[in-house]
């Protein structure tokens, strides 16, 4: 079951999508951490108005909330199949930081997976 208000995960994908739209990320270095991928991603964007209401929306969720998103992500990539959500929400606890916002940002195709993610639980955004 998904416990995140529609309304952040629709506002969440609305702020993915503008700041991915607008955005050149390279990375330079090949990374030893995911944390360490996510952050030399979106260094040179730190000031990036849609980067920090992100920050600041997920901030706001709890963790439990926070690692429906990232499993919703997994879920949407093609990751986990619907039946497997228990899975995937046990994988993103284990997995969960305090800096889960910058990972999801880290992936281009963010707003495209949540849109897919949400999709499989019957839920739409409005146009």
């Amino acid at each position: 079951m998904l416990e995140v208000n529609l309304q952040t995960l629709c506002r969440l994908i609305d702020l993915a999508e503008e700041f991915h739209a607008h955005q050149n990320v390279d990375i330079t270095e090949e990374p030893e951490t995911i944390d360490d991928w996510a952050s030399e991603m979106l260094e040179s964007h730190e000031e990036n108005p849609f980067l920090e209401e992100f920050r600041s929306v997920m901030d706001g969720l709890n963790p439990d909330e926070q690692q429906q998103i990232v499993a919703l992500l997994w879920l949407g990539r093609g990751d986990y199949e619907l039946d497997e959500w228990d899975e995937a929400l046990e994988y993103a606890a284990e997995a969960w930081t305090p800096t889960t916002a910058d990972y999801l940002m880290a992936h281009p195709m963010l707003a495209d997976h949540l849109s897919t993610g949400m999709e499989a639980f019957g839920l739409y955004c409005e146009d």
